[in-house]
């Protein structure tokens, strides 16, 4: 890879961060008279930790990385603006990405004015990585692949992935927010063998966490200490920090839920498969399903008036006519396939 220094925008390299007072005193103390906060209405009054070092701990321990490989964000997407902050001159570099994908990747590139290139995937949502490559030029600094793959749902195969993150000289960033309900191993395990890389995780999916919006970016050490540099200092909330570091607790509880999905996803797929209107059900590595149909629209607007909503992805490049549908319930399920089953 080319170096960091070659990469990151030269403002991001010389960017003299905002030092907050929490990041100029570590240790004990019981008086805390620097940040100009309320001393009433405890423990509100007090700004969060802004690195989250016992949440990182903990992290680090559960995804088997460094807490200072680990950067902490709003949902996934703070890391995704911040990628394109740190590493994307306006108007002068760009970015690849697959086609269908995770739409914010998208919309923060016209947000920081930055190129937005898109590879198609094959008919079938597999990955050819010298496509990719072949779009990429001198301005190309980042790559992003989302594995499994949204909306398609499957993932990405690993030799392909491995092709780009070898060949290409600057950051890819592997997306793996539905990666629990996947058989497929993380890329966490390639940090230290890959420092172009960028993993993206989340507790919005098999964590049940979505509400708390807490994402998280795993990279090289140098990396995370240029997303703590721009981020802005206390972006994770005090409340956040401690429902989240409550929840990692109950990985037991994470998995038995997994465990659910998967088995009501099977179920889906083979509940969905008996019904005329549906006309095809794309494998899938994640928590949802995409079904080919009649009329994604006509289904859609049907399926709005019982009160079931699902995502209509009928105008995604190479899903045209396919709903997406979210996994719930056993009792949730069973009254989206009974709707079904009832329209003519």
């Amino acid at each position: 890879m080319k170096t960091l220094q070659e990469l990151i925008r030269p403002n991001i390299w010389s960017l003299a961060p905002y030092s907050c007072a929490r990041n100029e005193f570590t240790g004990e103390a019981s008086v805390f008279l620097d940040a100009n906060e309320n001393p009433y209405n405890q423990p509100f009054n007090r700004y969060p930790d802004p690195l989250q070092v016992q949440l990182k701990e903990k992290i680090a321990a559960l995804k088997g990385v460094r807490p200072t490989q680990i950067m902490l964000g709003v949902g996934s997407d703070e890391p995704i603006d911040l990628i394109f902050r740190i590493f994307c001159e306006p108007a002068q570099d760009n970015v690849v990405a697959i086609n269908p994908t995770y739409g914010m990747y998208g919309v923060c590139a016209d947000i920081n004015n930055v190129a937005y290139k898109q590879v198609n995937l094959n008919d079938d949502f597999s990955l050819d990585a010298q496509n990719v490559l072949d779009a990429c030029d001198a301005n190309t600094k980042v790559i992003f692949l989302c594995s499994p793959n949204n909306p398609t749902g499957n993932s990405l195969e690993r030799s392909e992935i491995e092709k780009i993150v070898t060949g290409f000289e600057g950051i890819v960033v592997i997306d793996e927010a539905y990666i629990d309900f996947s058989n497929e191993p993380s890329w966490l395990a390639s940090l230290n063998a890959y420092p172009n890389i960028i993993v993206l995780q989340t507790f919005s999916k098999a964590w049940g966490m979505a509400a708390l919006r807490c994402g998280m970016a795993f990279a090289s050490e140098d990396i995370i200490a240029f997303f703590n540099k721009v981020k802005y200092p206390y972006n994770l909330n005090l409340l956040t920090q401690e429902a989240v570091l409550k929840q990692v607790e109950a990985v037991e509880q994470k998995n038995k839920w997994v465990e659910t999905l998967l088995a009501e996803r099977s179920k889906m797929i083979a509940n969905l498969q008996n019904l005329p209107l549906v006309k095809h059900i794309y494998p899938t590595d994640a928590n949802f399903v995409l079904a080919k149909v009649d009329d994604a629209n006509k289904t859609y607007t049907y399926l709005v008036n019982k009160g079931i909503i699902v995502r209509n992805r009928n105008s995604v490049t190479l899903c045209q006519g396919c709903l997406r549908i979210t996994i719930g319930t056993p009792q949730e399920n069973q009254e989206l396939l009974t709707a079904l089953a009832q329209m003519v």
